[in-house]
């Protein structure tokens, strides 16, 4: 469904984080959650133990319908375009174990084009843990570590009961398996986007990458019996067999669908999907190639693809990961 309703600004939402949310404010969201994960130092404030990857992207015929970028543009070559990528396991803690259910698994992407990259965040669940940054900042700081090095149970639950969108996500993953592997789940872009078309015309969105090996689950034995670092080799194995490969998917908004909130789960077996084009996962990159700078879902997207002016935490995203790549790095 189209509409001027839908019409949102990735421009808008970069003012947004830049004046309305202050650089101290953003400083302490990510201060709370390198605290969470024990203030490890050189890593990621989100996504810190994770895999780099690189691979190719192939647009579907169906895409540039929705979308002016070139990147969807299908000009008769056939020519893939490059791709850099990353895999991760979710928070600021490098140790944390593979086997862990309640976090999300992370697929951040930067798709090449000689007229610039385009890139995507996506998670392991269809929806963000919080719903603004001051609620991010108040679910990461109840988390942080005591002086015996764990969180207060009683502070959690307390928060939780009183923010009860903050427990959509991790009832999610609790409900499902631990993936098997980092390309055996599907990944989900909370935040609602507008691809336009070459005629101007705007269609809401959500996307996803689908995996084609499928929902690749563990059961509780074999999660058992697994390292807690078990992703990277895995990854390694299926790879020297051939590509991993996921579908880049569009789930079309209807007039109602929330598009402020990224706790808000839209229903997507009601809702029409197109598919944008393929990702071919084909080896492993050294680490430095992903670490040198941010996967900026912001600022990195081109005309025809807007991030949402209303979703206060996708605005966040460029100066928080702006902070935590200046700390990782100096």
């Amino acid at each position: 469904m189209t509409s001027n309703l839908f019409r949102l600004g990735c421009v808008a939402g970069l003012a947004w984080a830049t004046t309305a949310v202050a650089e101290p404010e953003t400083q302490a969201i990510v201060d709370a959650l390198f605290k969470a994960g024990g203030n490890q130092p050189n890593v990621r404030g989100s996504g810190a133990k994770g895999v780099c990857v690189r691979g190719s992207f192939t647009p579907s015929a169906e895409a540039s319908g929705l979308s002016k970028a070139p990147h969807f543009s299908k000009d008769g070559t056939g020519k893939p375009l490059p791709v850099t990528a990353r895999f991760s396991m979710g928070g600021s803690n490098p140790k944390v174990s593979d086997k862990a259910k309640p976090v999300t698994r992370g697929f951040s992407m930067r798709i090449g084009d000689p007229s610039g990259d385009m890139v995507f965040v996506f998670i392991s669940a269809p929806v963000f843990g919080t719903k603004t940054p001051q609620q991010l900042l108040d679910f990461a700081t109840v988390r942080a570590p005591g002086p015996d090095g764990k969180p207060d149970a009683d502070k959690i639950k307390a928060f939780a009961a009183a923010n009860p969108e903050t427990t959509r996500q991790a009832a999610w993953l609790n409900a499902r398996p631990v993936p098997a592997s980092y390309a055996g789940v599907d990944y989900w872009g909370v935040h609602a986007y507008t691809l336009t078309d070459a005629k101007g015309t705007a269609t809401v969105a959500k996307l996803k990458t689908v995996a084609a090996a499928g929902q690749l689950g563990l059961s509780d034995d074999e999660a058992k019996a697994k390292p807690d670092a078990f992703y990277a080799d895995e990854l390694k194995e299926r790879l020297a067999q051939g590509p991993a490969s996921f579908d880049l998917v569009a789930v079309l908004g209807e007039a109602g669908d929330p598009t402020a909130d990224p706790t808000a789960q839209w229903p997507e077996a009601d809702r029409k999907s197109v598919k944008l084009g393929t990702l071919s996962i084909a080896a492993l990159e050294p680490a430095a190639t992903c670490d040198g700078a941010t996967f900026d879902p912001v600022v990195d997207l081109p005309a025809g693809v807007a991030g949402p002016a209303d979703d206060p935490m996708f605005a966040i995203r460029s100066p928080a990961y702006a902070i935590s790549l200046s700390r990782r790095t100096n």
